[in-house]
């Protein structure tokens, strides 16, 4: 079998399951995501990484975006609030 064929040939079950093992650990499975989905290897787990990582990219700017709004809010009430105060 040749390098090309390892790489194109889906995973078998119990190489999901290793693979998921890894993910799934703290800190390696983040450093694995970009090994695996920047590295020369078997496609489908590329791209399941890939995938992986843009979601995670999704929710962390969002999460960040989130945490400004309610940071421009919560200081906006603050001051409303601390002026009716003064009243």
């Amino acid at each position: 079998m040749s390098d090309h064929d390892a790489v194109e040939k889906p995973l078998t079950t119990g190489e999901w399951f290793v693979t998921l093992l890894v993910l799934g650990l703290p800190l390696i499975g983040l450093v694995m995501y970009f090994v695996w989905g920047f590295g020369a290897g078997n496609v489908g787990r590329r791209n399941f990484c890939r995938a992986v990582l843009l979601w995670l990219a999704i929710a962390f700017t969002l999460g960040v975006l989130t945490l400004i709004g309610f940071l421009i809010f919560g200081g906006t009430l603050a001051a409303l609030l601390s002026q009716q105060a003064q009243r």
